[in-house]
């Protein structure tokens, strides 16, 4: 659950809630109306987002390896399956405890940071294509997190994007 509603919800079993606190509740009701819909929006267009994304590898990277790229797509597949699910819950914890902390290895080990690099500038622009602003604003802290883990040595997996999200 987002700890924002779970703190109000604990706030409520001693005291009706304030104008404040209820405006508030409304404000995170709505934010997570426009979380779903970012959730909804990817589970539902992923073949669409994702088709012109492997045909543009394949174009760029001719010469490597087709399992290599495969590879590629299903990393950042699961990065963005993973991140709808964070951006719904509003929990980057959940992205680098399920996903980024064993991926990081992986792209490292096999030296897929360039193919990497490629494909995530190509699904900003996918992604920028499909959603709203307000939808890209939910879910690009997810993904600036995967990008920021799985592309920069020096950064750790304990990066806070709580001010960010």
């Amino acid at each position: 659950m987002q700890t924002d509603l779970a703190t109000l919800f604990y706030a409520a079993q001693d005291h009706y809630l304030s104008d404040g606190e209820i405006t508030n509740f409304k404000h995170q009701i709505d934010t997570l109306r426009l979380r779903v819909e970012v959730y909804e929006c990817l589970r539902d267009r992923e073949i669409e987002i994702f088709q012109p994304i492997a045909n543009y590898l394949e174009e760029a990277f001719a010469q490597e390896n087709p399992q290599v790229l495969e590879q590629a797509l299903k990393h950042w597949l699961s990065v963005v399956r993973y991140s709808a699910f964070a951006t719904l819950l509003n929990n980057p914890e959940y992205l680098k405890h399920r996903l980024l902390e064993w991926l990081t290895d992986i792209v490292a080990a096999h030296k897929m940071q360039e193919i990497e690099t490629y494909l995530y500038e190509f699904l900003q622009l996918k992604l920028s294509e499909i959603l709203t602003q307000d939808q890209l604003a939910l879910l690009n802290p997810f993904l600036e997190l995967a990008k920021e883990t799985l592309f920069n040595p020096t950064h750790t997996i304990d990066t806070d994007i709580e001010a960010t999200i």
